[in-house]
């Protein structure tokens, strides 16, 4: 092999994976994050601590049901906090009217947040882009506002006395207990989402995000493939409600701001929208920096945005960027080079 008419180039060996990728790549790293979860009450465990990490927890929930809708299928939710407002309204309103734990809620909180999904992407997701963004926004402050005037949600006061978490007759609203639970129910949904994103649906799913003329173009449903990713984020959501409801035994209009939205997506943004242990990340960093900084009083959402501009200029694509079995293998062949060739230096040439 030679370089035009000089002298041989010697082949250059690719390095392989750093030690960094390959730690990021691991299946094992999903059981260490799992064990640092629900070791956490070991170190600390004042009822403070033990608020703050369960609602981190719950966070984590969101964002990971978020990141099906913007990070799998690339649809711009903006008002993804009206399916945590109707998990957790559905769940405390049951669960109190009709003296059941709030546990045996679920199925009526799957059914109706898949109800809530169907009714409000239905008409919304033939748009696109900003205007689906604009219609997303609108129907999260239309739940928002609905449950502020209905007598049977509370009103502006909301749902007191929603019954603890319980099963088989086990009280489980003990706050480390309470913890515990929540943290293994939201890395089984944490892993079915993984699961999931990695199926047959799911790489429907981000094809329709990379390209959604040529999904339909190819054989694929679109409208239904998107119809899916939205209905499966409102399950995720809804559940998250129902634990939250669990936590505070309370539920509030002011709990399904704007902002609440704002925040799940900043943490799928964050975090590397299509990456689940990204948007973990993301979500943990969100939901726990403000605490961190509390020590700045007034100024620490200040600091807070000038932290998430540093983060976001340093990683624009994510703390932890979605990487694909065929980018890796392009990667691959870019230090090797071809199969059977020997890869060349950036000077040489075969």
């Amino acid at each position: 092999m030679t370089a035009g008419d000089g002298p041989p180039v010697k082949p250059v060996v690719g390095r392989g994976p750093t030690f960094i990728t390959r730690l990021m790549e691991s299946r094992w790293l999903g059981w260490a994050g799992l064990a640092v979860g629900l070791g956490a009450p070991l170190v600390i465990a004042t009822p403070y601590a033990l608020n703050i990490m369960t609602s981190a927890v719950i966070f984590v929930m969101l964002a990971v049901g978020l990141n099906i809708v913007v990070g799998y299928c690339g649809l711009l939710d903006l008002g993804f906090a009206a399916f945590f407002a109707v998990g957790a309204y559905t769940s405390g309103i049951l669960a109190n009217e009709l003296e059941i734990p709030l546990l045996a809620t679920v199925p009526a909180v799957i059914v109706v947040t898949v109800i809530a999904g169907i009714v409000i992407g239905a008409p919304t997701l033939r748009l696109r882009s900003d205007y689906l963004a604009i219609v997303t926004l609108g129907f999260g402050e239309i739940i928002r506002i609905v449950a502020n005037n209905l007598d049977i949600t509370g009103g502006p006061s909301g749902i007191y006395g929603i019954p603890g978490l319980s099963a088989f007759g086990v009280d489980l609203s003990e706050p480390v207990v309470f913890y515990w639970v929540t943290v293994l129910i939201v890395a089984l949904a944490v892993l079915f989402a993984a699961r999931l994103g990695r199926s047959r649906l799911g790489r429907a799913w981000r094809f329709v995000r990379e390209d959604e003329d040529a999904a339909e173009a190819s054989g694929i449903h679109t409208y239904q493939v998107k119809l899916s990713a939205y209905i499966a984020g409102a399950v995720w959501g809804g559940l998250a409600g129902v634990l939250f409801a669990g936590q505070l035994s309370a539920v509030s209009p002011a709990s399904f701001t704007f902002l609440q939205s704002a925040l799940v997506l900043m943490a799928v943004v964050l975090g590397g929208m299509g990456s689940t242990p990204g948007v973990v990340l993301g979500a943990v960093f969100i939901s726990l920096l403000p605490e961190l900084l509390r020590d700045f009083a007034d100024y620490r959402f200040f600091v807070f945005g000038v932290l998430l501009i540093v983060v976001m200029i340093v990683r624009p694509q994510g703390l932890w960027p979605h990487r694909s079995s065929e980018s890796a293998r392009t990667a691959a062949r870019s230090r090797t080079g071809p199969p059977g060739e020997p890869a060349t230096d950036s000077k040489g040439a075969s």
